[in-house]
């Protein structure tokens, strides 16, 4: 069914513009960052095995996630609706791919297309708790796409030394100008392909303790 803003001119309108303001502004914020950066080697060897990630955060942490590694042809899903059609387009201008969907909404055609990306050898991006929460509880998503696909979860965690923290539901952090980003990335984790619900329980759990770890892990490179 056609979303409701598709049928307004004035929405169709503002989308354009937000789009149109979004990404020049986040550009140049993200060029002023100063990043500090580790374990960027485990993202590296899962490709020179000729495997692909399925790179895991944060919902709180899209803005300086989506720049720091942008241009790299990485797909990730996003809403149907007016919010998800201007973040698209932004994100599309940084080089990422787009599945169309959500959990109320398309979001089974949008894990099935995210399949056939990374079968096409591409990598996937996922926020653990989008897109409506709870905040930091992982939601089984991106474990499912690695079981189905072979593919490692790769986790990470961001941490900017100065920021503004919105009040939403995800506490979302927007790096201040010039400021000292931290990323820290985890060991990637495997779902074996018979895994069972049980199983998957576990590793979900297992995911939550590892970025609360990479969390720890950020703020320490910032002190």
């Amino acid at each position: 069914m056609t979303e409701d803003w598709r049928t307004s001119a004035l929405k169709r309108a503002q989308v354009a513009a937000i789009a149109g303001v979004g990404y020049p502004l986040i550009n140049l914020l993200g060029h002023t960052l100063r990043w500090r950066v580790e374990g960027l080697d485990h993202l590296e060897a899962i490709r020179a095995a000729g495997r692909q990630p399925v790179m895991a955060f944060w919902h709180g942490r899209i803005l300086p996630a989506t720049f720091y590694f942008r241009r790299r042809g990485i797909v990730v899903i996003t809403s149907e609706n007016f919010d998800g059609e201007w973040i698209a387009r932004i994100i599309e201008r940084f080089g990422y791919g787009t599945a169309r969907g959500s959990s109320s909404r398309g979001g089974l055609k949008a894990m099935l297309q995210l399949v056939r990306e990374m079968q096409r050898g591409r990598a996937a991006g996922f926020t653990l708790d989008g897109p409506r929460g709870p905040a930091r509880v992982a939601q089984p998503g991106a474990l499912w796409l690695a079981r189905t696909t072979g593919n490692p979860v790769l986790p990470f965690h961001l941490e900017a030394s100065r920021h503004w923290s919105l009040r939403s539901w995800d506490r979302t952090q927007i790096p201040k100008p010039f400021s000292d980003v931290a990323l820290v990335v985890g060991e990637p984790m495997d779902v074996p392909a018979n895994a069972t619900e049980e199983h998957m329980e576990q590793a979900r759990g297992e995911m939550e303790a590892r970025l609360r770890a990479l969390e720890q892990r950020a703020l320490d490179m910032l002190e």
